[in-house]
């Protein structure tokens, strides 16, 4: 008769590996939703239509373009056009993309209008 030897013990598998991964899943998750924060957009919800004094002041948002109240105006001069319509920069300015218009449109706009001190912005449809 053939003889194998005498039978080994049976092993455990070790858990090393297994906790290797599981604390590379949980960093992984952690940087991942870390990321997510830093692209929001801080908005704020807008009281009712009382809140709203003064001329009117609507930016229609196109693809290539920019209007104030129906007359065209170049981006880098919005603010500086504006600024006749306003008595103070807490004033409210309706931004209202054109249908069609990528949200990075409205991103570039509004942190123009930022960069000049106007943070009042109300986004409609």
């Amino acid at each position: 008769m053939i003889s194998f030897g005498p039978p080994r013990a049976v092993r455990r598998p070790s858990l090393t590996p297994m906790i290797d991964v599981v604390f590379l899943l949980l960093v992984f998750f952690m940087l991942a939703a870390r990321f997510g924060h830093d692209l929001s957009l801080p908005m704020t919800t807008g009281g009712g239509a009382a809140d709203y004094d003064g001329p009117p002041r609507l930016v229609v948002i196109g693809p290539d373009t920019l209007t104030l109240n129906g007359q065209a105006v170049a981006p880098d001069a919005l603010a500086v056009a504006l600024a006749p319509l306003m008595s103070d920069p807490g004033d409210i300015v309706v931004l209202r993309p054109a249908e069609g218009v990528p949200l990075s449109r409205l991103i570039e706009v509004r942190d123009t209008l930022a960069a000049a001190g106007l943070n009042r912005l109300m986004v409609v449809e």
